[in-house]
């Protein structure tokens, strides 16, 4: 386990001794809070008990509390004298999987999905962690206002798994209701990091993300005698097949893109031919030029299938209220907050991190004008990384599976610490 003396011990400390102390003081309560995050998960726009919980520890610590923002979003302020505005951000949502992890601890909850079904709930991003670091930076700060002054503007968000939160909370004022912040930081778990390390990119750091439904519309007829259809299912594969070379064939190799067809639902019976198929694509890019060429050829693939079958023309939706845009760390706050880290934690613990092909609606932040920068700590046993990574090793449990169980401690001394040092930073006397 992390220790904070040892983490202080390894390089020069660039924080004061309070704060140090502090830390170490507040990493017990943390984990009572991360236990109840965790056994209560709530899915996106539905994180009524969980901003509830956070927004009574704030009010607690002296922020200024403004519930509802953006749905379930919360505003914190604290203000202690002159000095910038910093932007902390935390995610509260959950994901609908059913926990493997055989926790003490592990999620029973169920909520309903759009669909009004009750499903399973599970913290299998790590927003509770995040979350706890969160609370952990706030009590650290609001206890140690002589080294800082400025304000803090603490926000909880919705919704960060579909993509919506940040948008809502942005069209909600966000940046006009409230301060808007001169900086702004996030971090993130990655659980094929070892706890007690950051890993961080300077400039692209995460993907645009779409979602486009494609709907293949033919003409049903029994499986015996084909010959009286158009075939949703043929038109549907060779659609698939043909997306294939957007990326292998039309797209520049040193430009990253992604088309996934993720989901193709048709038919109801061995010998039925049915009139229509569904498909459902996730695309990832980093560029907006890429992205637009990607979703045209989407549309025109589905298009010019059709016509050589005969079909009448899909319908292809992209799903824009969904969007989520690449996040780009700002090249100078992510250098700077970087060579902190390396001070605070030890170069050894910090490291570089190539762009990946996730998302993260964090981005519409640095979109909206703010010098932006996120960053991952690991959660992951060394242990276990070092198994990993052996010829032959196993593949640890990634984010949104159901296996994924952080090492709650260390995660969160190196989360809540890494915040308050990137906080300071900027803030400090």
């Amino acid at each position: 386990m992390i220790v904070f003396g040892l983490l202080f011990a390894l390089g020069a400390d660039p924080l004061p001794e309070s704060v140090r102390k502090s830390a170490e003081s507040h990493l017990g309560g943390l984990l009572r809070d991360y236990t109840f995050l965790h056994q209560n998960p709530e899915l996106s726009l539905q994180e009524v008990k969980t901003a509830a919980f956070l927004a009574s520890k704030m009010r607690e610590l002296g922020f200024e509390v403004t519930e509802k923002v953006g749905g379930t979003g919360l505003v914190c302020l604290l203000k202690n004298g002159p000095g910038p505005v910093i932007l902390v951000r935390t995610d509260m949502d959950a994901l609908p999987i059913l926990e493997r992890t055989n926790l003490d601890f592990a999620s029973r909850a169920t909520g309903k999905n759009p669909n009004g079904e009750t499903v399973p709930v599970m913290h299998a991003c790590g927003h509770d962690v995040h979350m706890s670091s969160w609370l952990g930076a706030a009590r650290i700060l609001a206890g140690q206002k002589e080294v800082w002054s400025g304000t803090l503007m603490f926000i909880a968000q919705p919704a960060e798994e579909i993509g919506v939160g940040a948008r809502a909370m942005l069209s909600d004022g966000l940046f006009t209701r409230f301060p808007k912040p001169d900086f702004a930081f996030a971090l993130h778990v990655e659980g094929n990091v070892p706890h007690g390390e950051i890993a961080y990119s300077v400039g692209p750091a995460l993907a645009n993300v779409d979602s486009v439904d494609i709907t293949v519309k033919g003409k049903g007829a029994h499986g015996s005698r084909p010959q009286h259809s158009i075939d949703p299912i043929v038109l549907g594969a060779r659609i698939v097949v043909g997306l294939q070379t957007l990326v292998s064939r039309e797209n520049d190799p040193f430009q990253p893109a992604v088309v996934t067809v993720g989901s193709f639902h048709a038919g109801t019976k061995h010998n039925i031919i049915p009139g229509e198929a569904k498909l459902e694509i996730t695309v990832r890019s980093f560029s907006d030029s890429v992205r637009a060429k990607l979703l045209d050829g989407i549309k025109r693939t589905a298009k010019g299938e059709a016509i050589a079958a005969g079909a009448p023309e899909p319908l292809v939706e992209v799903r824009d209220h969904e969007f989520t845009p690449a996040l780009i760390n700002d090249a100078k706050l992510a250098t700077q907050t970087a060579a902190v880290f390396e001070e605070v934690f030890g170069k050894e613990r910090v490291k570089s991190h190539p762009p990946v092909l996730g998302g993260e609606d964090f981005s519409r932040y640095g979109r909206a004008g703010v010098p932006i920068f996120m960053w991952f700590i690991g959660t992951a046993d060394p242990a276990e990384v070092k198994k990993a990574l052996a010829p032959g090793g196993p593949t640890l449990p990634s984010l949104h599976s159901e296996f994924f169980a952080p090492v709650a401690k260390p995660a969160i001394a190196t989360g809540s610490l890494s915040l308050v040092s990137a906080v300071l930073a900027k803030m400090k006397k």
